[in-house]
């Protein structure tokens, strides 16, 4: 027996598809930095989706994860991390965790291995049955110690510990909830779908400048499973 067969280990099964998913994402101009690459082939999605979506992981399309919830896109990710300009050091609020997928994106932008500098996740699920799955996740990626996974009424925020540099919003919201907006740091940036219960909303970059001063940007169509709460539908 070769000593190969005993002690090398296989090449990543997904490794092909990663690379696919980067050069589609590339070429479309999803993906504009470095940093976002690196976190894309960072980041194992294949823990991420469930069992029976493994391998599909790299496609570039939402998978459910149950209880009426997706994961977003790969492209989607890309498009909302890309747009919050996140760097290492940053405090992320990030509302609807699902199965803590884009948490993990965030938490390796912002609190890279070996950064001097580390920022922190955190991420709240209204879901209650999604909770164990996406801290499993987070577990099994290595990222629970860079993210916070809460159970709870994301559209008021986490107010005990704000101020935060972003925040982003991946459930639509009819209007933008004042709760976030107030907890949103001076110089920050947020992410939120606003429109219809129906899969078409507007994607709204909020920007806070250095006096407070609250600024909109629409980014472009989207679509996104419904905010619940007192803030959602």
């Amino acid at each position: 027996m070769s000593p190969c067969t005993v002690i090398c280990m296989p090449e990543n099964k997904y490794k092909k598809a990663i690379d696919n998913l980067v050069s589609r994402l590339r070429s479309s101009g999803y993906l504009k930095t470095l940093q976002m690459e690196r976190a894309l082939r960072t980041v194992p999605r294949e823990e991420f989706v469930t069992s029976v979506n493994k391998d599909h992981a790299y496609s570039d399309t939402p998978l459910p994860i149950g209880h009426g919830q997706t994961i977003s896109a790969p492209h989607m990710c890309v498009i909302m991390c890309e747009a919050m300009k996140l760097k290492p050091g940053h405090r992320i609020l990030e509302i609807g965790a699902g199965s803590g997928y884009h948490a993990a994106l965030c938490a390796e932008l912002v609190a890279p291995e070996g950064a001097s500098n580390q920022g922190h996740v955190y991420t709240i699920e209204i879901v209650e049955s999604l909770i164990s799955f996406a801290k499993d996740n987070i577990k099994r990626a290595g990222y629970d110690d860079r993210v916070t996974i809460i159970h709870g009424d994301g559209g008021q925020g986490l107010p005990e510990e704000a101020p935060f540099d972003r925040i982003l919003v991946v459930a639509a919201a009819p209007d933008i909830p004042q709760p976030l907006i107030d907890q949103l740091a001076k110089g920050g940036i947020m992410l939120i779908p606003v429109g219809s219960r129906g899969f078409f909303q507007e994607l709204i970059l909020i920007t806070k400048d250095a006096e407070g001063n609250i600024s909109q940007r629409n980014w472009g169509g989207v679509a996104f499973v419904p905010l619940t709460g007192k803030f959602g539908y």
